[in-house]
């Protein structure tokens, strides 16, 4: 009889076990550049020489921030793993990644990276950051926008195939699409453009296999109920976190004028959809400032104007787990 017990007892423990979990987070990095002038692009506003005065010291405080911001979504889990996956927005090109995993707070984590190298005129991509340890990088791919009329070229789409711990494909796709500069309507084609090339792909992955692991992180520029979300939501895409919310008093990933509003996102597959254990905003007090005009708190920038903040980013981090 205590033999069976004991069965039973390993029969259920087994499974629990066998649980492996993926932790993504998301984070717009507030305009990551580095100090040597593209020319190519229009980064004069971060360079030595401009009114800004972005210089060596306040690029490693900002790389060492951003490691510090990325680390600290751990808190959020016993054991307190560093994510697997860290979708970033608003970098520069590979020299300020090679910085961020290679010479930051982050070294030790040892961290790969993958980032486009995009047409926007400010120099602007999107990156990827993953442990190689839990997760294997197959096959990169980047989405190339063709511009509307009227529309300045954007952010290239990063698609990025991996292979997780438990041998699971894993399909991500980060995005940071256009932003409502010109007003929210003028704009809004532009959006919508974006999700729908990005639904094309999603699309073409779904068909092929219903149950494909399809997670999409990035600044969509848009609120949950915009049109380009509900676009996206149609192509059997679940925004996951549409009521994330900090421990602390955040009621978004972004604040502006008082009103907390989230600008980030996160969309998985159907099959992803019922593994999410957690979806949350890191808002840990470093990360946020007293918001001395409106009251509350919002998040600790690294700019306040032209007046350097030594702060970490407009945005607030989303941090994702998956149960697999």
């Amino acid at each position: 009889m205590k033999n069976i017990f004991l069965l039973v007892i390993l029969i259920i423990y087994i499974p629990v076990c066998a649980q492996t979990r993926l932790i993504a987070v998301e984070l717009n990095t507030e305009n990551l550049y580095d100090t040597i002038h593209d020319s190519l692009k229009n980064d004069q506003e971060f360079l030595p020489d401009s009114p800004r005065h972005w210089n060596s010291l306040k690029y490693w405080q900002k790389i060492n921030r951003i490691g510090k911001e990325i680390i600290s979504c751990s808190e959020y889990f016993p054991g307190r793993p560093l994510p697997d996956i860290v979708a970033l927005c608003e970098v520069e090109n590979d020299s300020v990644l090679f910085d961020l995993t290679r010479r930051s707070l982050l070294r030790k984590a040892r961290y790969e990276y993958v980032v486009t190298s995009s047409p926007d005129l400010r120099g602007i991509n999107v990156a990827l950051l993953y442990s190689p340890f839990t997760f294997q990088c197959l096959r990169v791919d980047t989405m190339r926008i063709t511009p509307l009329k009227n529309m300045r070229p954007t952010r290239d789409i990063l698609h990025v195939t991996g292979r997780t711990v438990d041998n699971d494909t894993l399909h991500v796709f980060v995005l940071h699409s256009p932003s409502r500069w010109g007003g929210e309507i003028v704009s809004r084609p532009y959006r919508v453009h974006v999700i729908n090339r990005l639904c094309v792909a999603t699309d073409s992955l779904l068909v092929a296999n219903p149950k494909a692991n399809i997670i999409v992180m990035g600044d969509f520029n848009d609120y949950t109920d915009s049109k380009a979300l509900q676009i996206a939501y149609s192509h059997n895409l679940f925004n996951v976190s549409h009521d994330a919310k900090g421990s602390n008093g955040a009621q978004g990933t972004y604040r502006y004028k008082g009103i907390w509003h989230s600008l980030d996102h996160i969309l998985v597959s159907p099959n992803l959809a019922h593994r999410v254990n957690n979806c949350t905003i890191n808002d840990q007090p470093f990360l946020t400032e007293p918001d001395e005009q409106y009251g509350g708190i919002k998040p600790r920038r690294n700019y306040l104007g032209m007046r350097f903040n030594n702060g970490f980013s407009d945005h607030l981090p989303l941090v994702l787990e998956i149960i697999f």
